[in-house]
């Protein structure tokens, strides 16, 4: 079993990271929010760390799940950061969604510390940390990501290694896209069935079964239908991600009309207060309309 730390400790974070420790590796954890890393200790067993250096020393792997760009800039620069206290050939393994950009550069800076960065950011959300049972998409070198592969299998049900450094955070706006497009679609739907008098329950028992079936569809209608959104990743979260996605594709010349309108419908759902709600609020939207 490997010495790992792990920084970040939120509603994904929090969950993987005791899927480690409960496998049999030695976990020191470190959160910026100091109580959540006592709590987590106080569950799962372990040792917490005071600063990112701290919980680093000697580690073989480090894992990451923070907020957004500065946050992990935070957590691996710096006179306290991990990347301070990493030793040549650590590796350190990225599960949060920021731009391939920051992933690109963080890459470099533990290249001059010898030490291995893989950008591996995870879908899946709270069940899916929770169920050990997530989707894991990375970039980075291939001998660090076969070095690294064992300890993700610990909380996912699929870990692909897409291609060079940021090719994981690529494949993750990619996720984010596709997942933006269906919950509007899902949201017309019943905000369809519900004016034409029809039984939303009823009508997705229909369609699922045939092309317009999803995980979404399969996961959600039924919440949204309750008027219940506090089910996974919040829109304030989703927000961030697609707006990466909107300036990468800016970048690269690529073209989201459908996802810069969500985009929109998002921002709208923030309006109402709705920011913690999770994604599948854009129903909510329709039918304050």
């Amino acid at each position: 079993m490997a010495k790992l730390a792990f920084l970040g400790l939120g509603v994904m974070g929090g969950p993987m990271a005791g899927h480690l420790q409960k496998a049999g590796h030695d976990v020191t954890v470190y959160n910026r929010t100091a109580t959540k890393a006592d709590d987590w200790v106080s569950t799962y067993g372990g040792t917490m760390a005071k600063t990112p250096r701290e919980a680093v020393r000697d580690a073989d792997f480090v894992m990451s799940c923070v907020g957004n760009d500065d946050d992990l800039r935070s957590v691996c620069l710096g006179e306290d950061g991990a990347f301070a206290g990493m030793t040549s050939g650590t590796v350190f393994v990225d599960h949060t969604t920021v731009s391939a950009a920051v992933t690109r550069e963080l890459y470099a800076a533990a290249n001059e510390k010898q030490v291995s960065f893989v950008d591996a950011p995870i879908s899946g959300g709270q069940a899916g940390a929770e169920n050990a049972a997530l989707s894991i998409m990375c970039g980075g070198d291939e001998g660090a990501y076969d070095r690294a592969l064992p300890v993700m299998e610990v909380y996912s049900k699929i870990c692909r290694r897409i291609g060079d450094s940021g090719a994981g955070q690529m494949t993750k706006m990619c996720n984010q896209i596709a997942i933006a497009g269906l919950v509007q679609g899902l949201s017309e739907a019943l905000h369809f069935a519900d004016k034409a008098g029809l039984d939303g329950r009823a009508v997705v028992e229909v369609i699922s079964q045939g092309a317009a079936g999803s995980w979404q569809m399969d996961n959600r209608y039924e919440t949204m239908l309750d008027d219940h959104f506090d089910h996974g990743f919040a829109t304030d979260w989703m927000r961030k991600d697609l707006g990466i996605c909107l300036s990468t594709a800016n970048e690269t010349g690529a073209s989201l009309p459908v996802t810069a309108l969500v985009d929109q419908f998002y921002k709208d759902v923030q309006k109402m207060g709705g920011g913690r709600w999770d994604t599948s609020s854009l129903f909510k939207r329709l039918q304050a309309l």
